[in-house]
């Protein structure tokens, strides 16, 4: 295609357009740089028309490692012997103190299943609240399934953002990667949030027994439950999990889904997480089409992330400035808080 062709493309999705699954399958088959870059370029043009070049940026505070589940592909799963933590609620009053003011648009307090917080989850809700009352921002919660009323009560004290990642719309694969899970379970918690007032994330998981049509399934599933933020992260084998020696079998790359959810999703958040390659990584994620850095750690954070390429590292640059920092050398800034807060209230 041309450049003209290009703008035309991109033209069509900013103006509602629908793709076709036949479309989406084109898209996803493609493979040469040359027309990969076309492909990114478009995603970039329908981005810009929406957002500008202004990045949304998500403070991530993974409190407890904990975890009741047996995900195959899973770090944290309950059945790996891994060294685990909790953050005590001085914890979090000390990350908040480090948090206030730094410039970010949301905070996304995650954690496993962790039992401790399942037997009295309103535990769970006087940690939302503090961080709430402590900085004032939005946020998201990624505590897994929870039951409703605690969902209720989680954005009664100050909850935004509800993040519950179905991983894969196959439920053939679902059950090898969510083992013992229910998978209308998961559909139903987020649709239950978005009908109270939340807005919702979803994902999907790339690189572990995903084809092109199982991915465009995933990705009509995430469409048709409006989500609010999409996401797509690449399969890293785990130490210590059943999934640890599975190499990664599919050409389905991130970034090429990125790109592909930019033009299916043209006005909702899609993040580049920091989680798989840091901030270089996170570069190549926002020229494909993303628009909000998740995975940023408070500064000299010893926390956890999900992926952890950085784990045995030193040197980890996922802080608030570092990003700050390269987002100006690709010509981007972050947005403003209002441009956030009118985002959630869209």
């Amino acid at each position: 295609m041309t450049r003209d062709e290009l703008d035309k493309f991109a033209e069509a999705r900013i103006n509602g357009a629908p793709l076709s699954d036949a479309a989406l399958k084109k898209l996803l088959a493609i493979e040469s740089e040359a027309e990969l870059e076309k492909l990114y370029y478009t995603a970039r043009k329908v981005r810009d028309h929406f957002f500008g070049n202004r990045v949304f940026l998500n403070c991530f505070i993974y409190f407890s490692t904990y975890c009741r589940n047996q995900c195959t592909f899973c770090y944290y799963n309950c059945k790996n012997k891994i060294k685990r933590y909790r953050l005590t609620r001085d914890d979090i009053e000390d990350i908040c103190k480090v948090l206030k003011g730094a410039g970010f648009h949301m905070v996304d307090l995650t954690m496993g299943e962790d039992p401790y917080f399942y037997e009295e989850p309103e535990r769970f809700v006087e940690l939302v609240k503090l961080v709430k009352d402590e900085l004032g921002l939005p946020i998201m919660i990624s505590p897994g399934v929870m039951r409703n009323e605690i969902l209720l009560k989680a954005r009664a004290n100050g909850a935004n953002f509800f993040a519950l990642y179905q991983e894969t719309y196959d439920p053939e694969l679902y059950a090898k990667l969510r083992v013992g899970q229910s998978f209308e379970g998961r559909i139903e918690a987020r649709r239950f949030a978005k009908e109270k007032g939340y807005c919702v994330e979803d994902g999907l998981l790339t690189g572990i027994g995903n084809d092109i049509d199982s991915t465009v399934l995933s990705l009509r599933g995430m469409e048709a439950h409006k989500s609010d933020m999409v996401r797509v992260m690449t399969f890293i084998p785990q130490e210590g999990t059943p999934f640890e020696g599975q190499q990664q079998n599919s050409n389905l790359s991130e970034l090429k889904i990125i790109a592909v959810l930019r033009l299916l999703f043209p006005d909702r958040l899609i993040p580049a997480s920091l989680d798989l390659e840091g901030i270089d990584g996170m570069e190549l994620r926002l020229n494909a089409g993303a628009n909000i850095v998740t995975s940023i750690l408070p500064p000299d954070s010893e926390l956890e992330g999900v992926a952890n390429y950085d784990r045995k590292l030193e040197e980890r640059d996922r802080d608030i400035k570092s990003v700050i920092q390269r987002l100006k050398t690709m010509g981007m800034e972050p947005a403003s808080q209002a441009d956030f807060e009118k985002f959630l209230g869209a």
